[in-house]
């Protein structure tokens, strides 16, 4: 399994597909692309690696949000991303969707100021697996090593769950989260493309989760 995930985030349909070339699993951050012509969904999902569609809000209407991320599940998408907080008929469509077409669920939270209790994050995580989750996603603000250990906790769980820390102090987690469960880790492409607060290189990424492998 592969366990670094490749975010990708560019403007053009053309530059998502280059960037995806060698990439075994990628999130394609279809937020970022500033026009989708007809067939742009097909080039993109259609690719050999398996790939993550998200689009993050970003002013535009929950229908067309919704009907992208459709699209991008009719295309092929092995993934699709949606927001906990999602009104309920947009979450729902679109699991139905990619229940339809095989396509796994990955329910995300973020906090980017800081990681809530404990027992609050458990109720968030249920929330996303009540939601039609097949993966679970939390990424929070770190900003102690005690954030870091309560991200950690939340993987001694049976469930599919994905845990990112936010910023400089949650380096470690992207590194050490997938050798500890998590489903996969995410990282940029190169220096200068992070699409995230903290988000590492992926040649940095394997040389950093192969050197600790050394040691376990």
């Amino acid at each position: 399994m592969n366990l670094i995930c490749v975010s990708i985030k560019e403007n053009t349909t053309e530059n998502v597909i280059r960037s995806l070339k060698g990439l075994e699993l990628a999130e394609v951050r279809l937020d970022a692309l500033k026009e989708l012509k007809e067939g742009d969904m097909e080039k993109i999902f259609s690719q050999s690696m398996k790939l993550i569609a998200t689009y993050r809000p970003d002013g535009k209407s929950d229908e067309f949000r919704k009907n992208i991320l459709i699209k991008a599940i009719d295309s092929g998408a092995a993934y699709v991303d949606i927001e906990v907080e999602s009104k309920d008929e947009y979450e729902n469509e679109i699991v139905k969707k990619a229940k339809q077409k095989n396509c796994k669920v990955i329910v995300s939270y973020h906090n980017y100021e800081k990681t809530p209790p404990r027992g609050e994050l458990e109720q968030i995580i249920q929330w996303c697996f009540e939601s039609g989750a097949d993966i679970a996603k939390i990424a929070c603000k770190i900003n102690s090593d005690r954030d870091n250990a309560r991200l950690f906790g939340l993987l001694d769980s049976e469930k599919k769950i994905i845990i990112i820390g936010i910023g400089e102090k949650g380096k470690i987690t992207r590194i050490v989260a997938p050798i500890l469960g998590s489903q996969f880790t995410f990282s940029s492409l190169a220096v200068g493309k992070e699409t995230a607060d903290g988000q590492i290189e992926i040649n940095t990424m394997k040389k950093a989760i192969a050197e600790l492998r050394r040691y376990l």
